[in-house]
């Protein structure tokens, strides 16, 4: 969760922070708050020039959305820096307690063309997105890293559900009992969709392997040429030591009470096949029954080793 401290420092007391607890839309665990105000995230008003960058969580979101933002500004370092992520791409189904501006009021707030980003399963994306035909970035990562960083994540992150021990929350992961629900129903859902919809499907695994190529099929899904030294300069920026630098982008501008990255950073590790200091054999042969059983039929297939 994030919220623009900035502005409410007088209005919010950190004494009253709790972690949320979940409750269900449409079958979905969301976040209490974003639960409770879904109406308006229903529906919201997306622009026929929005760009939405979605993912499930901790799969590359904050990576992508600085590469497209330095995509979109020429590989330009210092505007990129004009501000931290969360601010220059509302988060667009997140509430935070009032008066605190909620990730649409940010949005309706922004002049067009805007880029926003959402965990959104596909089936509860507001329907305006369809209607006006926006652009989609996709990114899926391989589920166990991702249930490794979402673990960790949940640690250093108060305001998200105790994530108990490590044993304990892949349970929930697996289950799909965890904020924004089951990787597999998110990853599959989203695959289905990117044949009827104007999606661009990526892959954790294949940006880290090739990041250049990857940074040049978003370029040409905005309708974008990138000369080669502004590409080299936008796979320079967003290298994971860099972005893990730089506070525009890895949320250190977040009070320690919020996200305590002594705990964990935000930016962890950044690299394909951490899965295996976590996973004992039993629970990584669970993981791969209960994905052939889900996506077995599917062609989405995902590689955890590079």
């Amino acid at each position: 969760m994030v919220m623009d401290f900035e502005s409410s420092s007088d209005a919010f007391d950190p004494k009253t922070l709790k972690r949320s607890k979940l409750v269900e839309v449409e079958g979905v665990p969301l976040l209490g708050l974003i639960a409770e105000n879904w109406g308006p995230t229903w529906n919201f008003k997306a622009r026929p020039d929005d760009l939405l960058i979605c993912t499930y969580p901790k799969a590359g979101t904050t990576w992508t959305q600085e590469i497209v933002d330095m995509i979109q500004h020429g590989g330009d370092p210092q505007i990129c820096a004009r501000a931290p992520i969360y601010k220059r791409i509302p988060f667009i189904e997140m509430c935070q307690p009032k008066p605190i501006p909620s990730g649409i009021e940010q949005a309706d707030a922004m002049p067009s063309p805007r880029t926003l980003k959402s965990h959104l399963p596909v089936h509860l994306l507001p329907p305006s997105f369809w209607e006006q035909n926006c652009k989609i970035i996709y990114v899926a990562r391989n589920a166990k890293d991702t249930a490794v960083s979402y673990f960790h994540f949940h640690c250093m992150d108060k305001w998200l559900p105790e994530p108990g021990n490590w044993n304990q929350f892949l349970d929930n992961f697996l289950a799909g009992k965890v904020t924004w629900g089951s990787w597999f129903d998110h990853v599959l859902g989203w695959w289905e969709a990117k044949d009827r919809h104007h999606i661009l499907y990526l892959f954790y695994e294949d940006m880290k392997e090739d990041p250049a190529e990857e940074i040049q099929k978003i370029a040409q899904f905005l309708g974008l040429e990138l000369p080669e030294p502004v590409l080299n300069r936008i796979v320079q920026h967003t290298m994971f030591k860099n972005m893990k630098a730089n506070p525009m982008a890895n949320y250190t501008t977040m009070p320690t009470w919020h996200m305590d990255q002594a705990v964990s950073p935000f930016m962890r590790k950044g690299i394909v096949g951490d899965w295996k200091k976590h996973f004992l054999v039993d629970q990584s042969e669970r993981l791969d029954d209960i994905y052939a059983h889900k996506l077995g039929g599917s062609s989405l297939t995902f590689r955890t080793q590079l």
